[in-house]
Order: C-alpha cells, then structure tokens, then sequence
C-alpha cells in the first residue's frame, strides 16, 4: 500500500454557528485519482480549502506530506471552481500558464529560462501549445479549463487538486478533461471535487462522498442506495456518460 500524503483526522469546521464538516478522517495515498462528490452546500470547497491551508480546521488535524499544510503548499497545484477574469485584459495563454511559476521562480523581474521550459512543457501536455498567443479571452470554456489545468502543472506539483473542473463545460468537453486528468494521474496524485458521481466514477479509483460527514467507496461499490443517501432523495445514475437524474414517477 503506498503511503499517506494527505491525512485528515477528526476534522470540524463551521462558519460562524453554522456547521459545515463533521469529524471528517480522510487518508489519501501517493498516486490515487480521489473523487470528491456531493450536494451542494454539503461542504466540498471547505475540505480542499483545508487541505490547502487556506482555512483551518476548529478542531481535528490535517496533515500534508507529514507536515502542515502551509509548509506543504508547494507541493500542491489548484485549480479553482471559478476564475474569473477581466475579458478586456489583454493577457496570453503563455502569460497566464506563467502565473504558475510565481513564488517558484528565483528572478524577481521576469521568468528565466527554466520558468519557460516548464510552461511549454505542461502547454504540451495538456495539448494548448498552439493556442500559447492567443488572448485568454479568446478562447472557449474547454480550453480555458485546460489553461487553468496547465497553469497548475507550471508550479511543479505533486498533487494537483480541482474544484468542479468542468462545471458549465459541455458533456463531450467534460470526457476530454478527465480524459486529461486520467493521463496526468500517472506521474500525480489527482483531488477532483465534482458534482457528476456517476461520470467521475469511470475515471477515479475511489469517491468521497460528503454530506457535512464523510463516507469513502469504491467505484465498484456506487449503488443507487449510496447516492440516495447521499443527496437525499432518490437519483439514478444515467449513462449518457452519465448525469444524475432525479427518477421519474410512474
């Protein structure tokens, strides 16, 4: 079994007088491809937000490569559920996959050589390398994803964690994402928060089903039962590639 690289133990968190994570115990191991799946409001963005270091937990641990999260942040890449951008803002596909060599990069005016090797390298790799001159706002919701994505890749992580990659993303476009991610979980350990149980569970090898607590399954063990108890109401998994639909009444 390959070692743990991200524990959480016992965790709880809450807003304020409203909670969100209940004693949640989480072990990832170095090479998965986890799925986190759930409601909305059922505190998905909270938990990677932890594992990140950007909030902390009110009571319980988390652990990142044996140590706290914010020293293990670069070990770390993010993808973010929105990005949101000026549209007017003239800046490239090359310039924004550079952003992800910032805090790494040992030039204080500009990016050396090797900042630009890496960039190239990831636009290659997630298959954007022709679009590297053209503006970012140019481009379709697909392809920004895949920018973002090789944004991510720039920082040299080991862990690369997305939050709803393709929310709003056509369903053709969402199998070529994951079809990426599926590459990319050959060298990295992959975190996607998704809200499509039953499309990522072709692709992960384990989901995190999370309602304020958390429960971990196999692929193999996703039942109509599971996800109804999960979401709370009856659902079935419909393989178009494949959405949740609510069941019909006789």
């Amino acid at each position: 079994m390959s070692p743990a690289i991200i524990q959480l133990d016992q965790v709880n968190f809450r807003y304020e007088d409203t909670p969100v994570l209940q004693d949640v115990t989480l072990s990832i191991e170095d090479g998965e491809f986890l799925g986190i799946v759930g409601p909305n409001g059922s505190g998905k963005s909270t938990l990677l937000r932890l594992i990140l270091g950007l909030l902390a937990p009110v009571s319980g641990s988390v652990r990142i490569f044996g140590t706290t999260p914010a020293q293990a942040r670069h070990k770390l890449g993010y993808v973010p559920q929105f990005a949101t951008f000026d549209r007017h803002f003239p800046i490239s596909v090359r310039d924004t996959v550079l952003q992800g060599r910032l805090g790494r990069t040992g030039r204080i005016l500009g990016y050396n050589a090797r900042d630009k090797e890496v960039a190239q390298r990831a636009m290659a790799e997630t298959e954007i390398l022709d679009l590297q001159h053209r503006p970012l706002s140019a481009l379709s919701g697909g392809q920004r994803q895949r920018v973002l994505i090789a944004r991510a890749l720039t920082s040299e992580p080991e862990v690369l964690i997305l939050d709803e990659p393709t929310a709003n993303i056509d369903p053709r476009v969402e199998m070529s994402v994951f079809d990426l991610l599926k590459r990319l979980n050959d060298r990295v350990t992959v975190i996607v928060v998704s809200h499509d149980i039953g499309f990522i569970s072709g692709y992960v090898s384990r989901v995190a089903c999370l309602n304020r607590t958390l429960v971990c399954h196999a692929t193999s063990d996703i039942s109509g039962e599971v996800v109804e108890k999960l979401y709370g109401m009856p659902m079935q998994m419909v393989h178009h590639h494949t959405i949740l639909k609510k069941k019909q009444a006789p």
